[in-house]
């Protein structure tokens, strides 16, 4: 009977009285075999895109009956294979180190399947007769304790999105984060502000307010001590939105309408100024007095649009007339807006007196002098000419006072 081979390993097996003078020597070759199998290395080159098929040769010495089995230094830019014969149970280990792109490559058995490498690292894998099954860290059963691993584990030695949120420390104090406000080791902190980038925080991060969002016409705003608006409401409009409406001087009276869109006016309103006093004939003559001026007045106050504001716009006091002694004048008529009245000036004295009419008043408005808003002779005493003769000469011109005038603003703006 003629040796035979064993599956894994194809090792020669002899049978009793067969090989005389050579059994040591076949024996010798199988311890070589064996050896191979437990402790040999060999250096095999792969082709980017080819498949290299290991082989074992019964009694022979063969690169598949290798333990270790390393690739020498290549790049790999295809699907490349690295094959092992079929039918054997075998331990090995793949030395990938010098593959560039090692994800490139897969080793498995002739048939069956086998593993892909994803890093250029060291591999174990066994083979059951099918198929080439990988060794990994995480097929392998038991715990390693703390105390048992030495060295250190670097970022490169942990897969990305590797660590989960159960493997990480909890926190001990409730509202806190995982960093540090300041370089050094992480720990539990509050977010401060330096830990926020300049306008990272949006507009939906922030807490609503009571405001309703929406744009507000000369608003009323309340903001708090934070700087948010807590409150809004559209106001009224301010006085540099008035515009004049309506002027009208005396006599006269009618009525103003207020623009549709309007909510607020202001006026300025003057009462009719005094007549000048009379002369006197008696030598050596003198000229009456000056009448006294209307009061001016600037009144303000709501309004609605469309509403009818009724004015009435007095007449100058009348002079006096020419006498032996001269005769007063006459004091004008006042003036009224709505409720607002500028009453107007006495009449001035008669001759050989030295009394001009007391100007008007313009209640519950703000007085204004003569001329500082209105120019011209509205609302002004009437005043009087002498030629300077010191005998008896009526060539002296007494006048009628300045009638009454308004001026009207509101802030319709049209």
């Amino acid at each position: 009977m003629t040796s035979s081979f064993s599956s894994d390993l194809k090792l020669e097996l002899m049978v009793t009285g067969e090989n005389a003078g050579t059994w040591g020597d076949n024996t010798n070759n199988n311890l070589n075999l064996i050896q191979q199998a437990i402790a040999g290395f060999e250096q095999v080159t792969l082709s980017s895109g080819g498949t290299l098929a290991l082989v074992m040769t019964d009694k022979t010495i063969s690169n598949a009956r290798n333990m270790v089995i390393k690739f020498a230094s290549a790049s790999i830019a295809a699907s490349t294979i690295c094959t092992i014969p079929d039918s054997i149970e075998k331990f090995y280990i793949f030395d990938v180190t010098a593959i560039t792109n090692p994800t490139n490559l897969t080793i498995k058995t002739a048939s069956g399947t086998g593993f892909t490498c994803d890093q250029a690292k060291i591999y174990a894998a066994y083979s059951d007769g099918t198929n080439l099954n990988e060794i990994s860290l995480d097929t392998l059963g038991g715990t390693v304790a703390a105390a048992n691993i030495s060295g250190t584990i670097a970022t490169a030695q942990i897969a990305d999105d590797a660590v989960t949120f159960a493997k990480m420390q909890d926190t001990t104090t409730a509202n806190r984060v995982l960093g540090a406000a300041t370089a050094g080791t992480i720990g539990e902190v509050q977010v401060a502000t330096d830990m926020i980038a300049d306008d990272a925080v949006s507009a939906a991060k922030l807490a609503d307010t009571a405001v309703t969002a929406g744009s507000y016409t000369t608003a009323n705003i309340t903001v708090d001590a934070q700087g948010r608006l807590t409150a809004a409401a559209s106001g009224a409009g301010g006085d540099g939105a008035y515009v004049m409406h309506f002027a009208e001087v005396g006599p006269n009276s009618g009525n103003i309408t207020a623009n549709p869109a309007a909510n607020n006016f202001y006026a300025y309103l003057a009462g009719a100024g005094g007549g000048s006093g009379g002369f006197s004939t008696q030598a050596p003559g003198r000229h009456g007095r000056s009448g006294g001026n209307g009061g001016i007045g600037f009144y303000s106050g709501p309004t609605t649009g469309g509403a009818t504001i009724a004015y009435v716009l007095g007449a100058g006091g009348t002079k006096g007339n020419s006498s032996n002694q001269g005769n007063p004048g006459n004091a004008g008529a006042a003036s009224t807006l709505s409720t607002f009245t500028a009453n107007a000036g006495n009449g001035g004295d008669k001759g050989f007196t030295n009394s001009d009419g007391n100007p008007g008043t313009a209640p519950g408005g703000i007085v204004l002098p003569v001329g500082a808003f209105v120019g011209g002779k509205v609302g002004t005493g009437a005043g009087v000419q002498f030629d300077g003769s010191t005998t008896g000469n009526s060539s002296q011109n007494a006048t009628t006072g300045s009638a009454g005038g308004v001026f009207y603003f509101d802030d319709g703006n049209a």
